[in-house]
């Protein structure tokens, strides 16, 4: 019997890594099996397309490399990461925690498209990685909703102050607004968990947003 596969999306600086880790931790306090996955994954060569894209080597802006050649780099990256590493455990009944997963195409990549184009990309993105693929599908997703704005000041201080380390994603602050604005659409149209993180524009506790995230997967059932 497959496990469940919990999907923590956001923009950089939305806190998905913290809260993906406190899951991590509260699933193995409680004694379930749980493995936490990363993507895009760094210390691996599938990653190889994604790094050259993020750091401008094929066109400074995002929208240099069309929509379905990015998602299918970033897509080669998760397929390896599946089959050499978590594969097995899934199908045994290991619940699986991804920073990141097949929706981050919906958020980045989508925006590259007019809004009328969207729902089609939903379906050409689901057709392509879990039907020909053949990675699984989340059982669920909960998005940390950031104000571009804010989730900027934040990336700033990780980088203390160095603009120059940001990607071609995070630099552009355009860019990301419209990525935050395709994942509010997809999070109603697909059923994902919004959770906003800020407030009078300021981040929440970390701990207040982890209690939204932990009633909510109760709440469904993803979690018992």
């Amino acid at each position: 019997m497959a496990g469940n596969l919990i999907v923590i999306e956001g923009l950089d600086g939305s806190g998905k890594a913290t809260q993906t880790k406190k899951l991590y931790d509260y699933l193995s306090e409680n004694n379930k099996p749980v493995l936490q996955v990363t993507f895009p994954d760094y210390k691996s060569p599938s990653s190889s397309l994604v790094k050259m894209y993020l750091d401008g080597e094929m066109g400074d802006d995002p929208n240099d490399v069309n929509a379905y050649a990015a998602s299918s780099f970033y897509a080669v990256d998760r397929v390896a990461s599946y089959l050499q590493n978590w594969k097995k455990d899934y199908e045994n009944g290991t619940t699986i925690l991804c920073d990141r997963y097949a929706t981050s195409n919906i958020i980045y990549q989508m925006s590259k498209f007019p809004m009328e184009k969207w729902n089609s990309f939903i379906d050409w993105q689901y057709d392509f990685e879990y039907n020909k693929l053949g990675l699984p599908a989340p059982d669920k997703v909960i998005y940390l909703d950031v104000e571009p704005e804010v989730s900027q000041q934040l990336m700033l201080k990780r980088y203390n102050g160095d603009e120059s380390k940001k990607d071609i994603h995070e630099k552009n602050l355009e860019f990301l607004i419209n990525c935050r604005n395709s994942a509010l659409y997809a999070a109603k149209k697909l059923n994902w968990t919004v959770i906003s993180c800020t407030k009078n524009g300021n981040m929440r506790s970390v701990e207040e947003i982890f209690k939204e995230i932990i009633n909510s997967l109760i709440k469904e059932q993803v979690i018992k």
